[in-house]
């Protein structure tokens, strides 16, 4: 599999412990996350970018294939629930979300091996800009 990573991404030290973690329990964790675990940038959760995302931000998306838009909740894979819009880390377009930017376009493949991409246009919400450090 060729693993291709944005050109940045930014972790706080509490997501990225708890990632790591979550990775080490997950049998056969998505490759991609491990990546981005490995490569990414760690900061203190005060210092996280407001326009980063984080773990329980929601992120607003347009489809790169035909501009639809849609807005995601990223969570923790018992937290899941995707006809809510809740959206495992460890699922593919989780774990191209993580981490990235506003502006950024997340690209990840579907179990079936199709390719999809989606620009990230804003966060709605986003834990660490709302003062709760400990999500």
């Amino acid at each position: 599999m060729n693993i291709t990573l944005a050109p940045e991404r930014t972790l706080s030290e509490l997501d990225h412990v708890r990632l790591s973690a979550l990775a080490r329990r997950s049998a056969g964790a998505h490759a991609l996350l491990e990546a981005v675990l490995e490569a990414a940038t760690t900061l203190p959760p005060r210092e996280v970018p407001p326009d980063v995302v984080t773990m329980h931000s929601r992120i607003c998306l347009a489809d790169a294939s035909d501009g639809a838009r849609s807005e995601i909740t990223l969570v923790y894979p018992q937290e899941a629930d995707p006809a809510a819009g809740r959206v495992s880390v460890l699922s593919p377009v989780g774990a191209a979300l993580i981490g990235q930017q506003v502006g950024a376009v997340a690209r990840w493949s579907t179990p079936g091996g199709q390719d999809h991409a989606a620009e990230i246009l804003s966060l709605s919400f986003q834990p660490e800009a709302s003062g709760d450090y400990t999500s």
